[in-house]
């Protein structure tokens, strides 16, 4: 696998964008991000697109004796938080109610960090009625991304693509039936984690997340996209 790794998540977007080119200068388009990891992902696809960028805020419900596997997730936008159950993982490792509320509970307040940690003063980007370009640096089971599909479809989004630089064949069949159109650049038969499909996976940092979003923001100011 190797060789056929991203380089980081800059490289993985830079694909992505090319990709996505042919809706360069269509009105109306926002792209989100997911946080952290889709932040990085997200900006050239949203250079390339010409399209403002912001985050939709995504926590991960994992397993307590496996965090990195999501029994669901939550999603935060426009004030509204919509939860998102991954039943299969939740029957297969029978999950007690008391331990789903205090994981529910614990990520709930990360997100509302996360969401003052990266937003800060900057207001969200409308999204009633526009497309929506949603980024991430992949997905495994597909839970934080349904998560914010959701949240998304209550806050009235009109067409929603959803753009990976990677995902399993089951999750790629999933989204695809969720979303508007799905853009994925590889769905590998054999898919173990997102990590792995990268040289480098360092997270970034929350000031540096805050930092692209403001310099996006600042760019959209100039050119009229975001007030």
């Amino acid at each position: 696998m190797g060789a056929e790794r991203f380089a980081d998540r800059a490289q993985a977007g830079a694909a992505l964008a090319g990709r996505l080119a042919a809706s360069a200068g269509r009105s109306g388009v926002v792209v989100l991000a997911l946080p952290r990891g889709g932040v990085p992902v997200a900006v050239p696809v949203a250079g390339a697109l010409g399209a403002p960028l912001d985050v939709l805020v995504v926590r991960k419900l994992g397993l307590p004796q496996q965090p990195e596997l999501a029994m669901g997730a939550l999603a935060g936008l426009g004030g509204e938080v919509v939860e998102v159950w991954h039943e299969p993982v939740l029957r297969a490792a029978r999950v007690p109610a008391a331990v789903r509320e205090s994981v529910r509970a614990t990520e709930l307040a990360e997100l509302r960090r996360r969401e003052a940690a990266f937003r800060r003063d900057l207001p969200a980007v409308p999204v009633t009625g526009r497309t929506v370009v949603v980024v991430d640096d992949g997905a495994a089971t597909g839970s934080t991304v349904r998560a914010a599909l959701a949240a998304l479809r209550r806050s009235g989004a009109g067409r929603v693509v959803v753009a990976l630089p990677v995902c399993p064949p089951d999750t790629a069949a999933v989204l695809t039936a969720t979303a508007d159109a799905l853009v994925c650049l590889r769905i590998p038969s054999r898919f173990h984690a997102v990590g792995l499909e990268y040289a480098d996976f360092a997270p970034p940092p929350d000031d540096e997340v805050a930092a692209l979003l403001r310099a996006a923001r600042d760019r959209w100011g100039r050119a009229g996209g975001v007030s």
